[in-house]
């Protein structure tokens, strides 16, 4: 079971955005930017790209009203989408206000946000849902 799993499950806590009947949506941990969501699917796969392709069209458009209303949340150009797939073998996506393509440089420390920090972006996030 991965650390996604445990945490759709409720094993772990999140600080969700949404969830659907196949879909979970909460604060990364260790954001790139404030208001850093990452979306998973329940299903436990680990390549994105093996989904099957109902679920790949259904978590773009799940994502889709998230990715509004972290550009209306935040100080942003629009709402980067990046898959990297490295750091946890369960598919997901990573949905980053931005301004420039450097705000998607996953290679820079990403420090721990507060309790605070991360209750505070998804009060914001979930008020433009």
């Amino acid at each position: 079971m991965t650390i996604f799993s445990k945490i759709i499950a409720g094993e772990i806590p999140s600080y969700k955005i949404a969830e659907n009947d196949k879909f979970f949506a909460f604060l990364d941990l260790f954001p790139l930017r404030e208001g850093h969501v990452l979306v998973v699917p329940k299903t436990e796969v680990d390549n994105l790209f093996d989904l099957p392709a109902e679920y790949l069209q259904e978590l773009l458009l799940f994502a889709q009203p998230i990715a509004k209303a972290i550009e209306k949340a935040f100080d942003c150009n629009r709402c980067g989408i990046s898959v990297i797939g490295l750091e946890v073998p369960h598919a997901h996506l990573h949905l980053v206000p931005i301004h420039s393509a450097n705000d998607l440089n996953f290679t820079r420390a990403k420090p721990q946000a507060t309790a605070e920090s991360l209750k505070k972006a998804q009060e914001k996030i979930l008020a433009r849902l």
